[in-house]
């Protein structure tokens, strides 16, 4: 079992609260990691089981009452099951008595919402982080940049080929299991394809599900652009209101994630329209079928890669912090752009360019350096990572750096 970075909260998190719950994509650990950290104290049921689901589903109070402590397992296919544990919550406030986990995002399920407000923390469990790979020990980077500094201690050589690899391989459990890269895309679209017949339905009434499936593979080409979706439900034959209700869903099902525009009052010329990225690259290697071969020959779907791997990358990170963080990208009306604004709660900002080269040149930074100027004291530090192994300065404030310090620690 790979460590996760999440563990500390939970386990913190059901020292003082009746309900945890771990959110995340099917197969991304939430099971194994839960069984770990109760498995010796909670009962076990998951709603996968059949049985178990529809007693869930038909009698969800007399499911709960004779609970003690329990770990409930994809508890998004009973909803009507959330008012059942408001009410044993409501008469018994032990912390800790009831873990579930959730692989829709139960912020979005209205139930949830109105019935655990107040009694539930909710924790995401991603796909694993390289940090969670290499077993890094707190990896720091999130919390560097956001102090205006670069984490002190960065891992070598992980450039070129085993930078696209790893981009390439993305960080489900499963796939790292699988040393061939035909069979890691096997089951990716098998996944995709699971996702969007059994999962899609359990959220909403989904006539034709395979209408969700090719929009999966139309979003994969459109990694790290502005979204239209007038335009891409155009190219699908689908009405734009359709398509855009299939990705509002693919989002509750952590298979897509929209990065919103970074956006003050005082700076009217900025686009304000999203992007789309997948919280994680494997996915999008697969439906796009790209190997190391491919990008050997063609580099022009590399940067959407590495762009896509360092954003998942991020919100893996910020994930494991107590401190909220949020991302957005920058773009203007003269096209000049940021891929990422990194904000914490109360440390100013961030920006984050990808490059998917070995070279750096000054001209790299220029929409760091409008960043800069547009933000003043608030701008922390603003970096280029690039495929090469020195970190470098560029001038006040800003910098080029390895992607291995995404999981660089202090």
């Amino acid at each position: 079992m790979f460590p996760r970075l999440v563990e500390g909260r939970i386990r913190a998190a059901l020292a003082d609260t009746p309900v945890v719950a771990i959110n995340g994509p099917r197969q991304s650990g939430k099971t194994t990691l839960a069984r770990s950290i109760a498995g010796d104290t909670h009962r076990y049921l998951t709603l996968d089981d059949e049985n178990t689901f529809v007693a869930a589903r038909d009698n969800p109070v007399g499911f709960v009452r004779d609970l003690d402590r329990a770990v409930i397992d994809e508890i998004q296919r009973a909803p009507r099951l959330m008012l059942a544990l408001k009410q044993s919550i409501d008469t018994d406030r032990r912390p800790g008595r009831f873990l579930i986990t959730g692989s829709a995002n139960l912020l979005t399920m209205p139930r949830a919402q109105e019935s655990l407000a107040g009694r539930v923390e909710l924790i995401s469990l991603l796909p694993l982080a390289q940090a969670e790979v290499r077993n890094t020990k707190t990896p720091s980077f999130i919390q560097n940049i956001l102090e205006g500094r670069l984490p002190a201690r960065i891992e070598r050589g992980v450039t070129g080929d085993a930078i696209m690899e790893i981009a390439l391989t993305g960080g489900y459990p499963e796939v790292l299991k699988r040393t061939d890269s035909t069979r890691r895309t096997a089951w990716c679209r098998q996944y995709l394809n699971a996702i969007v017949q059994r999962d899609l339905p359990d959220i909403a009434a989904v006539e034709k599900p395979a209408e969700a499936r090719r929009l999966i593979d139309a979003l994969a080409l459109q990694v790290g652009q502005l979204t239209n979706f007038s335009t891409l439900a155009g190219q699908l034959g689908l009405s734009s209101k359709t398509a855009e209700s299939y990705f509002g869903l693919l989002e509750q099902l952590f298979i897509v994630r929209r990065l919103e525009a970074w956006q003050r009052n005082a700076f009217n010329r900025l686009v304000k329209t999203p992007k789309v990225h997948f919280w994680d690259t494997g996915l999008v290697a697969a439906c796009q079928r790209l190997s190391i071969e491919k990008l050997r020959t063609d580099r022009k779907p590399l940067g959407a890669l590495l762009e896509g791997f360092v954003f998942a990358e991020l919100l893996k990170l910020a994930a494991s912090m107590d401190e909220q963080i949020r991302f957005s990208h920058y773009r203007d009306k003269d096209q000049v752009e940021v891929d990422f604004i990194v904000e914490g709660e109360s440390s100013g900002l961030a920006g984050i360019e990808v490059k998917a080269s070995a070279t750096i040149a000054s001209g790299d930074f220029t929409g760091l350096k409008k960043l800069k100027s547009a933000t003043g004291a608030d701008f922390r530090l603003g970096v280029v990572l690039y495929d090469g192994d020195e970190v470098l300065t560029f001038g006040d404030r800003l910098w080029a750096a390895p992607f291995a310090s995404l999981w660089a620690a202090d």
